[in-house]
């Protein structure tokens, strides 16, 4: 086989990095131009135009959840198991916000009467809300660590509740996301609209982030004082089984700067994410708009990964039994079975790229409330 065991696994961290940043660069502005509806578009006609700047093209940016949830499943099973077992309310309810998506596109122009569109819009709006929202605490939550923990025969058992994980720092969290994407899908809706809607989302965009720049600053200090990370005491057998149980793990304050430590160059990842939406405002008060969602998605990549480099190697750590935290190195499938994922990721990320450019080189352009006008009956 041509590359190792320890190399395939860090090429999957990384690969699992690409798909959740391709899905939150991606679907990211289709889920705050949801949270943006009510604010940006004021008549039923506007309402109309920003949802059909995104209604050809979210279900294809929804493909990244999928791929990042097939690769959670086939590359990190012990993740899995314990995401999707363990957090089962919290995925219920998610899937629910996620549902409000496409059944609000279907039927809100159904009937013209305002009430029942009133209801639809309310409807999407808590469809790009809700789930930015609860992704955001699930990223807190997994940040502090989940508390689950094994049998000697690797069972596992969730000990957490629902309500445990709306916690002070998971909000934080789920404010820096909400943050984050309505700037995203404010630069989004600015190419996509003229006029009113354009210079609405421009506003938009340029106060959501700054308050982005905000909150991620007081996300990094909570974490450099407050928030214990986690540690491996004992050596890591990186080509080893992928058991869980073979290692000491510590629970100690700074941990999450270690890497940074041993690595000062990636000082540059969080530095980005503040660059990125600094640049965002700026490109948004001259009104290019283009490079405007360029630097915003620049930012959205820089806060996900800050999160990543930070925990490497750990994925889903565990509070009530750090030594039972789940990392790259014991919770991964077998080297053959990544060797062939690696192969058809070769072969099939690709020409998802290629046919993603085609739709939105075929979708450029602006929704106009003439169009709309024209078009009342085969458009949203």
């Amino acid at each position: 086989m041509p590359l190792d065991y320890p190399t395939l696994r860090v090429l999957w961290w990384l690969l699992l990095g690409l798909l959740l940043i391709g899905f939150a660069i991606m679907d990211g502005f289709d889920l705050g131009t949801g949270i943006l509806l009510p604010f940006v578009a004021r008549t039923d006609d506007e309402r109309r135009v920003v949802l059909n700047t995104v209604g050809p093209v979210w279900e294809g940016n929804q493909v990244w959840l999928l791929l990042g949830a097939g690769a959670i499943f086939a590359a990190w099973p012990a993740i899995y198991a314990v995401t999707f077992s363990g957090l089962y309310f919290a995925m219920m309810a998610l899937l629910l916000a996620l549902i409000l998506r496409p059944v609000g596109f279907k039927y809100r122009s159904k009937l013209h009467e305002p009430v029942w569109r009133t209801i639809w819009d309310v409807s999407l709006f808590l469809a790009g809300f809700l789930p930015v929202v609860l992704l955001s605490v699930a990223l807190g939550n997994v940040m502090q660590g989940i508390p689950f923990h094994f049998d000697d025969t690797l069972r596992c058992f969730y000990t957490g509740t629902f309500w445990a994980l709306l916690n002070p720092f998971a909000l934080l969290c789920a404010a820096v996301g909400v943050a984050l994407l309505t700037m995203h899908g404010a630069t989004y809706l600015s190419n996509k609209t003229e006029g009113a809607i354009q210079a609405r989302s421009i506003t938009f965009g340029r106060v959501s982030a700054l308050i982005f720049m905000v909150l991620f600053a007081v996300a990094g200090v909570w974490i450099a004082t407050r928030l214990p990370g986690y540690h491996i005491v004992s050596t890591i057998v990186e080509n080893g089984p992928s058991n869980p149980l073979y290692k000491q793990v510590e629970h100690v304050s700074g941990a999450w700067f270690h890497n940074y430590q041993q690595h000062p160059s990636w000082l540059v990842i969080p530095l980005f994410g503040f660059l990125g939406a600094f640049f965002t405002v700026t490109f948004l008060t001259f009104r290019y708009c283009r490079s405007a969602w360029l630097s915003s998605a620049c930012c959205v990549f820089s806060a996900i990964a800050t999160v990543g480099v930070s925990m490497f190697p750990f994925i889903l750590p565990s509070n009530t039994h750090p030594s039972m935290s789940l990392t790259v190195w014991d919770a991964s499938s077998s080297q053959e079975t990544l060797w062939l994922m690696l192969v058809a990721t070769i072969i099939f990320l690709p020409l998802i790229l290629i046919y993603t450019s085609w739709v939105y080189h075929v979708l450029r352009g602006k929704v106009t409330l003439d169009y709309v006008a024209k078009n009342k009956t085969n458009v949203y």
